[in-house]
């Protein structure tokens, strides 16, 4: 026996649309998949859908919101704004004939889980297409959220319903409460009666790029009254899935202040950064990053969680290096002076937080900090010449360096890392505080197999007269955003740790 067919399913309007499946309702009116017969191709059809029961004067408010949302979309020539092709009158109601985009909303997408941060710029950036181009029509969409985006074939993002798109120079029109959008997406000067501007919309576009990488929007609360007061008032937690560019836009999007945020040409250029990292391929697809992966375990001790690693591709570069260890720590940096048996004092930026203690694998010689983000890493251990009864130190750091390089040649992981194909890198001297050191740059890529992500690691050993040896390991991208920042901070690390007196 066949579903019963809903109701106004065959129904032939303006005496060509021919309805066959409804798509999805709103509060303004509910969209059908519809066939033009008059041209012989499937259309999508919004009908009008106004309460019985409102005033007349409302009742006309919302059919001129439709009229509106027809000519708003018919003034815009873009790929990313959906093509309106006629609005049919029936009984004195507008129903919008429109282009059937096969898919499904972006909001539908996310019922299913986030999107990784190379995903959500791409799409950010059709959506901040759609709206540069409005605003140069001089039309504000004023509802830019997570359902009005259309994820079409073929890679299409599609902006759509401009039910309450606000056009320069013609007559602004109130809801029934005084309140027209989704509250949760809405700009804090629209909410305070303030006149919107492009920016209003961009605000919306931060919002939405949050809850796609985050998983929720930062103002969503039980209520419409106290979702308002938290865009008023709230500071939204930083992203913690997006990072570099991607949160530069965001949090800048994000700022009360309309006047304080990016404009359109700010956000595209954050937005393709991370779309399309300069240092690598632009079909190079880059996952959702993590928090670098721990359990790389070099001879007795681990040095520093890597992950599931295969080990990659080229040398790094090696560089000897001059007596680095002078001068003060870079604005925004914090010395922490650490336990007596790890016997140093190491330097990370402010926002690097220290890593609780495994205790399975650390016998209170090790620390490590990383930053919200988990892009970059650092961690030291020192080996204790008192503690060394099997004779297990080298003699000099380079030989230390050596060692450690060839455990890894000679695959000796933990079971969670692959052997193939052998790292890169060579142990070579350098100097600590005028005295004989070693140093190693380690290139590498994680065992994901079907995007696996390049990364780098720092080296340096120092051994010291009371053959006590000290190591640092600084692990960061290989390609990408973060590449010359993880490489800055391990220059910055390597050039400014001391060891404690005992």
């Amino acid at each position: 026996m066949a579903p019963p067919q809903e109701p106004g399913t065959g129904r032939l309007i303006a005496g060509r649309y021919r309805l066959l499946a409804k798509l999805g309702h709103g509060g303004m009116g509910t969209v059908w998949r519809a066939k033009d017969e008059t041209v012989d191709r499937e259309v999508a059809v919004k009908e009008p859908r106004v309460p019985d029961h409102l005033p007349e004067r409302e009742r006309a408010n919302a059919f001129e919101r439709m009229r509106r949302e027809a000519r708003a979309a018919a003034r815009l020539d873009h790929p990313s704004v959906v093509n309106v092709h006629d609005v049919a009158v029936v009984d004195g109601q507008p129903w919008i004939v429109m282009e059937l985009v096969q898919g499904r909303s972006l909001g539908a997408a996310l019922q299913e889980g986030t999107l990784a941060a190379r995903e959500a710029a791409r799409i950010g950036l059709d959506v901040l297409g759609a709206l540069e181009a409005a605003h140069a029509a001089g039309i504000l969409h004023r509802d830019v959220k997570p359902d009005n985006v259309l994820l079409g074939r073929y890679d299409r993002v599609v902006l759509t319903d401009f039910g309450i798109a606000q056009i320069e120079g013609e007559t602004n029109l109130t809801d029934t409460g005084g309140f027209v959008g989704s509250p949760e997406y809405i700009a804090p000067e629209r909410v305070l009666g303030q006149r919107p501007g492009p920016a209003s919309d961009l605000w919306s576009l931060g919002v939405v790029l949050y809850a796609v990488t985050e998983g929720v929007s930062p103002f969503r609360r039980s209520n419409t009254p106290a979702t308002l007061q938290s865009v008023l008032n709230a500071t939204p937690a930083p992203p913690a899935a997006a990072t570099g560019p991607l949160a530069e836009a965001i949090n800048g999007l994000l700022q009360k202040d309309p006047a304080r945020r990016p404009n359109a040409a700010q956000v595209r250029a954050l937005l393709e950064h991370t779309a399309n990292p300069p240092a690598l391929a632009p079909t190079q697809a880059i996952p959702h990053v993590a928090a670098p992966p721990k359990g790389v375990r070099l001879g007795r001790k681990t040095l520093l969680g890597l992950g599931a690693v295969v080990v990659a591709a080229a040398v790094a570069g090696h560089l000897v290096l001059a007596d680095p260890f002078a001068g003060p720590l870079p604005d925004g940096w914090k010395k922490h002076d650490l336990d007596a048996r790890i016997g140093m004092s190491v330097a990370a930026p402010a926002a690097f937080q220290r890593e609780k203690p495994d205790p399975d694998t650390t016998d209170g010689t090790d620390a490590a900090f990383s930053d919200p983000s988990g892009m970059i890493r650092i961690h030291v251990d020192h080996d204790i010449k008192a503690d060394d009864k099997a004779k297990e130190i080298p003699a000099t750091a380079l030989a230390k360096a050596f060692a450690d390089w060839e455990t890894l040649q000679d695959g000796e992981y933990t079971s969670d890392i692959g052997t193939e194909p052998a790292p890169t890198g060579m142990p070579s001297e350098a100097k600590y505080q005028g005295r004989a050191a070693a140093e190693n740059t380690i290139v590498y890529s994680t065992t994901d197999t079907e995007n696996p992500r390049p990364r780098e690691s720092r080296l340096f050993y120092y051994r010291a007269n009371n053959g006590d040896m000290y190591r640092i390991w600084v692990d960061y991208p290989g390609k990408g955003y973060f590449t010359e920042q993880g490489r800055e901070i391990a220059r910055t690390v390597i050039a400014n740790w001391e060891i404690k007196k005992r």
